[in-house]
């Protein structure tokens, strides 16, 4: 019998778990369904009903999976900005809410070596007006204007310095009358934000003119100077060390700022005051130069400098332009900077009470701010004769006894008549006879050393092309010396590889680029294209003078703490040596001796004349210098001595551009320096003794290299 729909059984089947993907997989052990797609994908679900059989509960599924994954998304980022990123978020907030006001830190002062304050503070009183309260209440600009004669222009000016921070109060006057810090006191609640603060000024006792290129000034900092030193603490208002130990230890000097955490609204406007910091005052540093000596050396230069721009000379007939010139006494034992002048100089308090810009402009053109100790470049001369008598005995290619006929002109073997570069003649056609190495020394005989240059060229298979540059880099004449000072110059001895990058540098000033055997007899003898820093040859000397240890010279002794403590104490630096023993160096220095001691010696008269000790009781060795500049120009002045001569304990040197002959010139510079030293030894470095601890701390600092 046939059952009707009602009577039909529905046969139940179990709940499944749901899965959205079942229905897009191929039943199993069936047969296929004659309605069954083959595939599905996005055009199924964009299709038409006419075109797609209908599955509305499979659309629902994919919508709503695409909503569980935005849900999961948004969970994920709402965990990493409330958890992973909490910190940050905070920070922003609070940058946007606290500000940083800055107190500076006063300076450390600089000493010389025997505790004498070299560099200090002034306190000065400052004046201070705060921008909210200048905004609220604009009146206040007119009541300073009457009561400190400024304008409201200027106060206007000052206010708007973007020098200073928007958050901190602008200084209005740097140096305050006492009336006008006094009626401020008793009329306070009628300047509301004005306020005056303690502020410390560079200050140099005795003079200003002391050793301005060795202690250097201080200034604004520079927005250069803010990017290269990020995350170190300065403002845009810090002053900074600009020159001199001033910038070389300012890490000491500087100190540390105070600090003002402040709270301000969203317009900009300081709510509170959140935390305080007191600002530390920064470490002093000792010299190793001592201050009368200082003084001695920057009045003999600059009187020598200005006679010889009124002598004649007796050569050439014309007064010597004497343009610019240094002196430098050094310790050769161990490298100390004694004393560093530079001609011309300038006047540090300048820059405390202030300069303007023509008088700005004026020491530029003087190149009063140049350093000529460490910068400035010299053709040396004769006073290279050191390196070239110290190539000679060590490679062997003449002993110190070998005895040259000096006629006073020197062809080179070989070279064709009338060639240029064939013929050298001394500077006055004199020649000195019989010589041998040490007498060379002492007369100055140009003819043993262009001699010896022509030797070292033509027997270049055996002792190469450079034997006398490699000498000269040895003593250091052609890298940084490592003093601790900034912006140091080097020099560079004349080689075929410097003429080569001297032309691909400026080819219209060195149009030649070969090399030939009269440049190697130049370069003997310390022209050509050789120039050296007077702190390069004074520090060769000092080398020889000590036996063959090359220090790196050193202006400061310490750091003391402003509780007298010391945190570091410098210790000698040695760069490296020189091979010097009995058998090279005691000929060397015999002919030393000889330019001062031996009445044949060219600073004989000089020293005849200027010294007022004896030099058997003090005996001195040196070498004068005349170096040959361009045509029609002076020669460069030199002369350069250590004292006393098996003994030294100072080394002295004086060069001067264009200043003439090394006897007329250097040689009494240095004689009188010598008078100093004699009458004044310079005795041991004090760091305050009463505050020394017992325990320091000692270290020494790295060497800088040429390149």
């Amino acid at each position: 019998m046939k059952r009707s729909w009602r009577q039909r059984r529905v046969r139940s089947r179990p709940a499944r778990w749901w899965n959205p993907w079942r229905s897009l997989r191929p039943s199993k052990g069936r047969g296929k369904r004659i309605n069954e797609t083959k595939s599905f994908g996005i055009r199924d679900i964009v299709a038409s009903p006419s075109e797609v059989q209908a599955r509305p509960d499979l659309r629902w599924r994919i919508i709503g999976l695409f909503f569980v994954l935005l849900l999961v998304l948004l969970i994920l980022r709402l965990g990493q900005l409330q958890i992973g990123e909490h910190a940050a978020a905070q920070a922003t907030v609070e940058s946007n809410s606290l500000r940083i006001s800055t107190t500076p830190a006063t300076r450390g002062d600089i000493y010389d070596r025997s505790g004498g304050l070299l560099v200090g503070n002034t306190t000065d009183t400052e004046l201070l007006l705060s921008r909210a309260e200048a905004a609220l209440h604009p009146s206040i600009k007119g009541a300073l204007a009457s009561l400190t004669g400024l304008s409201v222009k200027q106060i206007n000016a000052a206010l708007n310095n973007v020098r200073y921070s928007p958050y901190q109060p602008a200084p209005i006057l740097l140096t305050t009358p006492p009336s006008v810090v006094e009626f401020l006191a008793l009329h306070q609640s009628e300047f509301p934000g004005v306020t005056v603060a303690k502020i410390s000024t560079r200050t140099y006792p005795g003079t200003g003119s002391l050793a301005p290129h060795v202690l250097g000034y201080v200034g604004p900092i520079t927005g250069r100077q803010l990017a290269q030193l990020p995350n170190q603490g300065y403002q845009t208002d810090s002053v900074i060390g600009k020159t001199g130990i001033e910038a070389e230890y300012e890490q000491f000097l500087r100190g540390t700022e105070g600090t003002q955490t402040l709270e301000v609204n969203a317009h900009g406007q300081i709510l509170n005051t959140v935390k305080t910091t007191k600002a530390k005052a920064g470490d002093s540093v000792v010299l190793n130069l001592d201050a009368g000596l200082q003084q001695a050396v920057d009045n003999i230069l600059s009187a020598g400098i200005l006679k010889d721009r009124t002598t004649i000379d007796p050569v050439s007939k014309v007064l010597p332009k004497a343009l610019n010139g240094a002196a430098i006494v050094l310790n050769p034992n161990n490298g100390q900077v004694l004393a560093m002048a530079s001609y011309p100089g300038y006047d540090l308090t300048n820059f405390t009470t202030g300069l303007s810009k023509a008088e700005y402009n004026q020491l530029i053109a003087t190149g009063a701010f140049n350093n000529e100790a460490i910068q400035g470049l010299y053709v040396p001369g004769s006073t290279f004769k050191l390196i070239t008598a110290t190539a000679e005995l060590q490679s062997g290619i003449m002993s110190a006894n070998y005895v040259v006929d000096d006629t006073g002109s020197f062809k080179v073997p070989g070279c064709l008549q009338g060639y240029h570069g064939c013929v050298f003649h001394d500077d006055d056609n004199a020649g000195a006879g019989p010589v041998n190495l040490a007498k060379a020394l002492t007369v100055s005989s140009d003819y043993y050393f262009y001699n010896l240059g022509y030797l070292f060229w033509s027997q270049q298979a055996k002792y190469g092309q450079t034997p006398i540059q490699n000498v000269a880099a040895k003593y250091g004449l052609d890298g940084y010396t490592g003093i601790d000072l900034p912006n140091e110059n080097f020099g560079r001895v004349d080689s075929p590889a410097v003429r080569r990058l001297l032309h691909s540098e400026a080819p219209k000033d060195f149009p030649t680029v070969g090399w030939y055997t009269g440049d190697n007899v130049e370069m003997a003898f310390g022209q050509g294209s050789t120039a050296v820093t007077p702190i390069e040859m004074a520090n060769a000397y000092a080398t020889f003078a000590n036996g063959g240890t090359v220090y790196a010279p050193e202006v400061a002794a310490g750091i003391v703490n402003a509780h007298g403590k010391v945190v570091l104490r410098y210790l000698p630096r040695v760069i490296s040596h020189v091979n010097l023993p009995a058998s090279i160096r005691e000929p060397i220095l015999q002919g030393l001796t000889g330019v001062v001691a031996n009445h044949d010696g060219t600073a004989s008269g000089a020293f005849a004349s200027n010294i007022t000790f004896s030099l058997s009781s003090f005996p001195i060795a040196g070498k004068t210098g005349t170096a040959s500049n361009q045509p029609g120009q002076e020669p460069n002045s030199w002369f350069v001595g250590f004292g006393p001569t098996y003994a030294p304990k100072y080394v002295v040197l004086c060069v001067i551009e264009q200043g003439g002959y090394g006897a007329d010139a250097a040689a009494p510079i240095v004689a009188k320096i010598f008078n100093y030293l004699v009458q004044h030894p310079v005795g041991n470095v004090k760091f305050k003794p009463q505050l020394v601890v017992p325990t320091t701390k000692t270290t020494t600092k790295s060497t800088k290299t040429a390149g």
